[in-house]
């Protein structure tokens, strides 16, 4: 089981295009230009670990687009599971996508107080799912 935690960024500023010393704000505006940061999903799934259980997460602002970028994600890459969250509330709701169901993990008032964290029924949750795909497998 491979559990891809969320990328930091999907862009980044190459270290050798990084500036030696501070940029001086006396110097004006500042136009930056990123890269974007290679995807390592497609590989995994297709030529390090084919046969693996994989999970990536899909972390968007709009709750509009997030089941449909989960979906479009299975899609493209060929893996299990999406752990799609809204950034507003990531730490206490979360939708498990597969591509043929969409499974919301939140966290009760009650639980939220006794400091319990959603990434607990994250797991436990693809647990069982991983059992289910080895059992599959077999």
């Amino acid at each position: 089981m491979f559990y891809l935690a969320a990328a930091v960024s999907d862009f980044y500023i190459p270290a050798s295009e990084m500036p030696e010393h501070k940029i001086q704000s006396s110097e004006g505006p500042l136009q930056i230009t990123m890269k974007m940061v290679p995807k390592m999903l497609s590989p995994l799934v297709k030529e390090w670990a084919p046969e693996a259980f994989v999970i990536s997460f899909k972390l968007e602002t709009d709750p509009l687009i997030l089941i449909d970028k989960s979906l479009k994600a299975l899609e493209k890459y060929r893996h299990q599971v999406v752990v799609a969250n809204i950034l507003e509330s990531r730490r206490t709701s979360v939708i498990i996508v597969t591509k043929d169901s969409q499974t919301p993990l939140s966290l009760s008032d009650e639980e939220i107080g006794q400091g319990m964290e959603i990434e607990e029924k994250i797991v436990s949750y693809l647990q069982g799912q991983h059992t289910l795909f080895i059992e599959k497998k077999i």
